[in-house]
């Protein structure tokens, strides 16, 4: 899979259901000390982060996604063996009942 700089909310959603049948975990991460109700995140923590496995998906999010697109690099550089990505309009646009339904294989 080739992996953008951002995900929407309803993309983190697809991709998390998508690659969770591969194997591959993908997790969102708060980098504000603010949780998103709702959501299982994981507070940013550098140390414990790097114990994930290689291939893992992080996914930050800040207030408005834009300081975690900024950062992107500085994620990558400590983390090269994961995806970074960045919350498309982070905590601000994410809506806590959205959900998607899993439309069984035909």
């Amino acid at each position: 899979m080739n992996y953008p700089k951002e995900w929407t909310q309803k993309e983190f959603l697809e991709n998390k259901i998508k690659l969770k049948k591969e194997g591959i975990e993908v997790l969102l991460i708060d980098t504000i000390l603010s949780p998103i109700e709702k959501a299982q995140t994981l507070v940013y923590n550098p140390f414990e982060l790097k114990k994930y496995s290689d291939g893992t998906v992080f996914v930050f999010y800040c207030d408005t996604g834009k300081a975690t697109k900024d950062r992107l690099s500085e994620y990558q550089e400590k983390f090269p063996t994961m995806h970074c990505i960045s919350l498309k309009g982070g905590r601000g646009y994410w809506r806590k009942n959205m959900q998607l339904l899993e439309i069984p294989d035909v």
